[in-house]
Order: C-alpha cells, then sequence, then structure tokens
C-alpha cells in the first residue's frame, strides 16, 4: 500500500524538535493527506511520492512532493519538492504539470516557489491535470527526473481544506 509507505518515509521527515509525529488523515489514491501539531498549531499537507524517477539507479533519500496549510500563520498551498539530495548551489527546480511550467528556488535538499500566487497556480494546475514531473540537478551535477501522478489530488486537496481550515 502506496500511504503505508508514506506514511513509514514521512515520520523520517524532521518537523521540527517540539512537533508531534505526523498522523494519517487519509488516502486519494497517490496521494496521502497528514497532520501534525508545532509549536500548538495545527498544520495539514498532502504528499506523494514519485510514480518513478529516472535515473532509477540514482542513490537518494527520501522523495516526496508536499502541499502544506498553516491556518494559524495563513498559509495554505504551500508547494515544496523533498528531492533525496543535496541540489547545486544556486540551481532551481522545474515543474511541468500538463505543459505548465514552473520553476522552483532550491536550498540544501527541498525546492520551494518563490510567492504565495506561483504556489496557488501550481495547486490550481495540480487539480485540473494528470502528470506532474520534477526534474532538478543534485550539487554533483546528475540530473534527475521525477513524475508524479495526480490521481486523487483534487481529493486530497479538498481533504486539506477540510482538515486545516483557514
Amino acid at each position: 500500500m502506496r500511504g503505508a509507505v508514506i506514511v513509514a518515509a514521512l515520520a523520517i521527515i524532521s518537523v521540527g524538535a517540539d512537533a508531534q509525529a505526523p498522523k494519517m488523515l487519509s488516502a486519494h489514491r497517490d496521494w496521502s493527506v497528514f497532520s501534525y501539531t508545532e509549536h500548538g498549531k495545527k498544520v495539514c499537507y498532502a504528499a506523494a511520492k514519485p510514480a518513478n524517477s529516472v535515473p532509477s539507479t540514482t542513490k537518494r533519500g527520501e522523495i516526496f512532493f508536499l502541499v502544506t496549510f498553516r491556518p494559524a500563520e495563513k498559509v495554505s498551498d504551500e508547494v515544496s519538492v523533498q528531492l533525496g539530495y543535496p541540489v547545486k548551489d544556486g540551481s532551481e527546480v522545474a515543474v511541468d504539470i500538463d505543459g505548465k511550467k514552473f520553476e522552483l528556488f532550491t536550498d540544501t535538499e527541498t525546492a520551494w516557489a518563490r510567492t504565495a500566487q506561483i504556489d496557488k497556480a501550481i495547486v490550481q494546475a495540480m487539480i485540473k491535470g494528470s502528470d506532474l514531473v520534477v526534474r532538478g540537478a543534485s550539487a554533483r551535477g546528475t540530473k534527475t527526473t521525477d513524475h508524479y501522478s495526480l490521481q486523487g489530488f483534487k481529493a486530497a486537496h479538498e481533504a486539506l481544506v477540510k482538515a486545516c481550515p483557514g
């Protein structure tokens, strides 16, 4: 079961010293919804692992695409990608959703959208889309391509809005 794999893997991702372990709220095909409490405030996110990654032989850590809600901070639809390797300094990650292209900035092993407006545009494309492709490069120069299915994302997003209303 893909959801169980995500739960086990996401428990590894650090959520802060005073945060509780993430609790899975629901599974929607290739996407799962989680919540946890950090500094006494509820955080919810939807997560998926790639359906496939190229090159498949490259040794990488955990790889996820996440959409996070932090209602206490008035944050919704925050997009991030856990790449599973240290990224090349100053590099960007390319996201393609059924032909709609976005660039994310990187820091250590993670990529984010530069603005809340870009986050919202990515999430809207995900709701309507079927395929999400993430392209990046490691600090060593290895180029990677991760393909994510968007099956279940619309339902997962609806569950996120319900679990963490803003």
